[in-house]
């Protein structure tokens, strides 16, 4: 459903078919065609599962192999699928103003329906018996990726939502990472579901991605684990540690899959409403059932942020200002022409000065606090009336997660009471490029003002663990990650 949405918005079906061809699916296994879910004409994307799309020594990989120079990604054209229907494609990349993608629900009662994924949740019949439809394990799909000819922005999308399903897997079943053996969203269809998408999202670049909450449904499903319950497990997880915003959906079936939570929680930079706009486009991805009381589609909005005219003069001498018509400010600082040179938006910081709480809690607390929705944590020393030694624990946050972080310093430390002001912040539009070491694929986060790159910081903890395993100073790992970087 996410990527037929996503060929309607107007992404070529071509970038998704280069994609498909890098890994070793091949394009012809995708079908697109146009269906009317009530009274939605939407895109249904059908993929074929037969075969094989990885070679069988992948989960030996030879140590010298190293992915190829991908190909270029055509800017703009026009794409006819298979089935003969056109989606006209639109370019996110604007030099003059950055875009923004919400993943919307269907009026006041219909919430997100995400795609289907492999454990089939829209209750389709599916059957193993005739050995054709191959799964793979977790190690063999990220090797196969991470050398594959896609695009950069591609592969870092691809393996950040299998990494996130397998961090949930590890976590639910008590091992690790390198030893997850995926079952359902380790089968072709989940990995074209996967690859494909990314690749789409590459395309379009949005500067920034909502989405309102998730409906999950409830109820029970059948997996390769037995009877689980809705939401599940692996879905509820990967949501959890993204900070995503579940809702039940009001219906007794599986509404979530694991495959289109992670794709979510890599994909939205923040769970709340849409912004004001100017619509761009808009997609329907088409799921298989008809369910009886809503359309089984999942929207996808193309806007490009709004601001009044009078501030985005304004905004480039004074930063993000309020907007006294009522309607919310864009949260892009532009310059006088319209150019997008950095990102404003608005948070909480929430403050409270503790004099008589051990040390030892103050580690627990800080990560309930990020768990909470937190988007930095800190401590300061402050000295408190009559001389006492002290600590101010503050935490920045989101309007949305504001009373959740509130109610835990509340819950975790021995404050009594906090404060909080809001604030208005700028900060460097990012993306994440992963680069490959010698002490293997380490995440470098990249800032820009603009089109000039002004930073570039590898992911802390991914050099700590890669350290761990190669049993090496960190700095080492840090120096060879921004060497690669360099050298891209």
């Amino acid at each position: 459903m996410t990527l037929g949405a996503l060929l309607d918005l107007g992404v070529p079906f071509e970038v998704v078919g280069e994609a498909l061809d890098a890994i070793g699916a091949g394009r012809a296994r995708l079908a697109v065609n146009r269906v009317v879910k009530g009274g939605i004409a939407a895109a249904d994307v059908k993929v074929d599962t037969n075969g094989h799309i990885l070679p069988q020594h992948a989960a030996s990989p030879p140590p010298t192999a190293s992915a190829a120079t991908p190909p270029p990604v055509p800017k703009k054209r026009a794409q006819t699928d298979p089935a003969g229907q056109k989606f006209v494609a639109i370019k996110f990349r604007a030099e003059t103003e950055e875009r923004h993608v919400h993943v919307d629900e269907l009026g006041e009662k219909v919430e997100e329906v995400i795609q289907r994924g492999h454990s089939h949740g829209d209750g389709a019949p599916h059957s193993h018996a005739n050995g054709n439809h191959a799964h793979y394990h977790y190690a063999d799909i990220r090797w196969h990726i991470a050398r594959a000819p896609l695009t950069d922005g591609t592969r870092a999308r691809a393996l950040d939502i299998f990494d996130r399903l397998a961090r949930a897997e590890a976590k639910l079943h008590g091992t690790t990472i390198d030893e997850v053996r995926f079952h359902e969203v380790g089968a072709i269809d989940s990995i074209v579901d996967v690859v494909g998408t990314a690749a789409a999202l590459d395309w379009l670049s949005p500067a920034s991605v909502t989405c309102a909450s998730v409906a999950m449904g409830h109820g029970t499903v059948k997996s390769a684990h037995g009877v689980l319950p809705v939401p599940a497990p692996a879905s509820l997880e990967v949501l959890r540690e993204a900070g995503g915003v579940m809702a039940d959906g009001g219906i007794a079936r599986e509404l979530c899959t694991p495959t289109g939570a992670a794709i979510l929680a890599s994909a939205v930079t923040a769970w709340k409403p849409s912004p004001p706009g100017r619509v761009i486009s808009v997609g329907w991805g088409a799921g298989d059932s008809d369910l009886a009381d809503r359309p089984n589609v999942l929207r996808v909005v193309a806007l490009s942020p709004m601001r009044l005219p009078s501030e985005v003069a304004a905004a480039a001498q004074t930063g993000p200002v309020a907007v006294s018509s009522g309607v919310p400010a864009s949260p892009y600082l532009m310059s006088p022409s319209g150019a997008v040179i950095s990102r404003g938006d608005t948070v909480w910081q929430v403050d409270a000065n503790i004099d008589d709480m051990s040390p030892e809690l103050a580690g627990p607390a800080s990560d309930a606090l990020f768990n909470a929705g937190a988007l930095d944590v800190w401590w300061t020393p402050i000295t408190m009336k009559k001389g006492r030694p002290a600590l101010t624990l503050s935490a920045l946050v989101e309007l949305d997660h504001r009373d959740e972080v509130i109610a835990t310093m509340l819950r975790e430390t021995t404050t009594i009471g906090v404060r909080y002001t809001e604030l208005h912040r700028t900060v460097l539009t990012r993306k994440m490029v992963e680069v490959e070491t010698r002490y293997g694929l380490i995440p470098v986060k990249v800032a820009f003002e603009g089109d000039v790159m002004r930073n570039a910081a590898p992911e802390y903890e991914a050099c700590a663990k890669a350290a761990r395993v190669h049993n090496v100073p960190v700095k080492l790992v840090l120096a060879a990650a921004l060497t690669a970087y360099s050298a891209k």
